[in-house]
């Protein structure tokens, strides 16, 4: 039960973290969806917007973190 109690803590301070992320975001020095890599095209009524390099830096980043939950929080 200890275990469980550890994991939901550890879910919350993720989700404040990205909550804070969402919130001030567009203050920050960089700008996840405006790298360059992204693909903006737009025309007179018409725009499309494809975030490859955002997607790549987060498949990454997230990657990451669930090895190293898995390693260390089993």
């Amino acid at each position: 039960m200890e275990e469980i109690g550890k994991n939901i803590i550890i879910m919350g301070l993720v989700i404040v973290v990205i909550g804070v992320l969402l919130t001030f975001g567009d203050k920050l020095p960089f700008s996840l969806g405006k790298l360059p890599g992204d693909i903006v095209y737009k025309k007179e009524n018409f725009s499309f917007y494809f975030p490859i390099t955002t997607s790549i830096i987060l498949s990454v980043v997230l990657s990451f973190l669930f090895y190293l939950f898995g390693k260390f929080f089993r």
